[in-house]
C-alpha cells in the first residue's frame, strides 16, 4: 500500500514537470515568433548640428609687426693699441675685462726713459737751432750796415768823379785826374756788389738757421708725442673688454691692448627678407624711422627695450640674402654687445583689415561666415599679413560678418552649425552640452540599441544605460548611440 501510494505521487510530479516543460517552451516559442515578425524600423534620420567657435570680423587700421632676429652691437667701439714699445710699469685698477672707466683715466703706463731722453736730444738740437738762427739774424744785420757804409763810399768816390770832370770841362783839371777819380769810383762800386753778395749769404744763412730751427721743433714735437704715448688714457666713458695685458710685460708698437665699449650706445643689427624691406621703405627709396621694440628673453626675464630704425647695410654680403637693417636702442638698460634678440617693427598703418585667427582661413585664402538660418557660407579673402597665429585680411562682404575660427574638414558650404562666440554667456553654453527629454518608447528603442551592442565594453554600456534612464539626455550621446546603430 505504501509502494503504490508513493508511486502515484511520482507519476503526478513527473507529469507536472512535463506540463510546466511544454508551457515554458511554448513561451520561448511564441517570443521568437514575435521577434522574428517584429519589423525594424530605423530611427528617422536627423540632420548633424557642429557647434562651432565665430568671431566677428571688423575692418579697420591695422599696424602690421614685422619680427626678426639679431644681435646687439655697440655704436661707439674702440681698439686700444701701443703706440710705442716698451715695458708696461703700470695699470689701472680697473684695466679688467668688465671694468668700467671714465673718460681722461690713465689706463696704461709704458716705460718712459727712451722717450724722454729722445725729448731732451730735440730740445738740446732745438737751442742750438735757435743759436744759429741768432747768429745769423746778427751776421745778416753787419752785413746791411757794411752794404750802406759801402753805398756811401761810393756816392762820394762818385761824386768826386764828376767833380774832376767838370774841373776838366772848364780848363783847370787835368786828364790823369779825371782817370784816377774814375778809377776810384769804378772800386767803390765793386765795394757795393761785394758787399751785397755778403748780404745774399747771410740772408741764406738766416733762411737755413729757420729751416733748422723748423727740423728741430718737428722733432721736438714728435719726441713730445712719443712721451705723451707712453701713457694710455681712455677717451670716453666706458667697459672694457678683451683685456690681455699684464703689469711688467713687454708690448710692441700698434699692439692691441684691449677694446673700449660705450655700452650706453647701443644699436641691435637683423636681416628681414627683401619684401620686407620694400614695405618699410618711404617713396624716396629711404628707410622710414619706425618703431622697434628689441625683446631679450633671458630665461623668461623678457628684457624690453625701445628703439627707431636708422639705417640699412650697403650690401648683402657674402653668401647671404635680404637686407641687414639697423635700429637705434634708447634706454638699453641690461643688454649687451652681442645679446642675441628678438626685433620687433611696427610698420605703417593699413586701413581696411580684419584681424582673424590664423585657423579660420584655409589654403585657398577662403573663410566661413555665418549665412542664413546659421549656414555656412565661403567669402574669397586677401592675406594681407601674418601676425604669428593671427591673420590680416581683407574682403567683399566681410565686414560685420561671423567667422568661423577654426576650419575642420566636417566644415562646408551649406552645413548648418550652432554658434558659440566668445563671452561669459557663451562659455557656459560651450561647456554644458544640449539636454534632450525623452519620450518612453524612443528611451526604450535607445537601451535596446545600447544592450544589443556588444563591441561596447561592460563598463562603458553601464554608465550610458544610467545616462539614458536620467529625465534629460545629452543630445551628442543620442547622436552617437545612433550613428553605431547606423540610423
Amino acid at each position: 500500500m505504501r509502494f503504490l501510494r508513493h508511486s502515484v505521487t511520482g507519476l503526478f510530479l513527473l507529469g507536472l514537470t512535463i506540463a510546466l516543460a511544454l508551457f515554458a517552451l511554448q513561451l520561448i516559442s511564441s517570443a521568437i515568433q514575435d521577434s522574428l515578425a517584429e519589423e525594424r524600423r530605423a530611427p528617422p534620420a536627423r540632420e548633424r548640428v557642429f557647434a562651432v567657435n565665430v568671431i566677428t570680423a571688423s575692418l579697420g587700421e591695422e599696424r602690421p609687426e614685422l619680427t626678426g632676429f639679431g644681435h646687439v652691437e655697440s655704436r661707439r667701439t674702440l681698439e686700444l693699441r701701443a703706440a710705442v714699445s716698451g715695458r708696461v710699469i703700470s695699470l689701472a685698477e680697473g684695466f679688467q675685462d668688465g671694468g668700467r672707466v671714465t673718460a681722461g683715466d690713465t689706463l696704461v703706463e709704458i716705460d718712459k726713459a727712451d722717450a724722454q731722453a729722445t725729448l731732451a736730444r730735440a730740445e738740446a738740437d732745438m737751442m742750438d737751432a735757435e743759436a744759429e738762427s741768432r747768429d745769423a739774424g746778427r751776421a745778416l744785420g753787419l752785413a746791411m750796415d757794411e752794404l750802406e757804409t759801402a753805398q756811401m763810399q761810393a756816392e762820394l768816390q762818385e761824386r768826386a768823379y764828376q767833380r774832376q770832370v767838370d774841373l776838366k770841362s772848364r780848363g783847370v783839371g787835368t786828364e790823369a785826374s779825371v782817370e784816377a777819380a774814375e778809377l776810384t769810383a769804378t772800386s767803390a762800386r765793386q765795394a757795393v756788389i761785394t758787399r751785397r753778395q755778403a748780404v745774399s749769404q747771410a740772408e741764406a744763412r738766416v733762411d737755413q738757421a729757420q729751416t733748422l730751427v723748423a727740423r728741430a721743433q718737428i722733432a721736438l714735437d714728435e719726441a713730445q708725442r712719443t712721451l705723451e704715448d707712453t701713457t694710455v688714457t681712455a677717451p670716453f666713458t666706458g667697459t672694457l673688454q678683451a683685456v690681455t695685458l699684464v703689469e711688467g710685460r713687454l708690448v710692441s708698437a700698434n699692439e692691441i691692448l684691449a677694446q673700449l665699449v660705450d655700452p650706453d650706445l647701443l644699436e641691435v643689427a637683423f636681416r628681414v627678407s627683401t619684401a620686407q624691406y620694400a614695405r618699410l621703405l618711404e617713396d624716396t627709396g629711404q628707410l622710414i624711422p619706425a618703431e622697434v621694440t628689441v625683446t631679450l628673453d633671458a630665461a623668461g626675464a623678457g628684457i624690453e627695450a625701445k628703439g627707431m630704425l636708422v639705417r640699412a647695410s650697403g650690401a648683402v654680403g657674402d653668401g647671404q640674402s635680404g637686407r641687414l637693417i639697423y635700429a637705434r636702442m634708447d634706454n638699453a638698460t641690461g643688454f649687451k654687445p652681442g645679446d642675441f634678440v628678438t626685433v620687433t617693427v611696427r610698420e605703417p598703418v593699413i586701413a581696411n583689415l580684419a584681424r582673424l585667427p590664423a585657423s579660420a582661413m584655409d589654403s585657398r585664402q577662403t573663410v566661413l561666415v555665418l549665412g542664413d538660418d546659421d549656414r555656412l557660407e565661403e567669402v574669397q579673402v586677401e592675406l594681407v599679413r601674418r601676425q604669428g597665429d593671427e591673420i590680416l585680411v581683407r574682403g567683399d562682404g566681410l565686414n560685420g560678418r561671423q567667422v568661423v575660427t577654426g576650419r575642420t574638414p566636417l566644415l562646408g558650404a551649406g552645413i548648418k552649425v550652432r554658434p558659440l562666440t566668445k563671452g561669459a554667456d557663451n562659455a557656459a553654453q560651450a561647456v554644458e552640452p544640449d539636454l534632450i527629454e525623452l519620450t518612453d518608447e524612443r528611451r526604450a528603442q535607445l537601451k535596446a540599441i545600447v544592450t544589443d551592442n556588444g563591441r561596447m565594453p561592460s563598463a562603458v554600456k553601464t554608465r550610458v544605460l544610467a545616462q539614458l534612464d536620467q529625465p534629460r539626455v545629452p543630445a551628442t550621446l543620442i547622436d552617437r548611440i545612433e550613428q553605431n546603430r547606423g540610423g
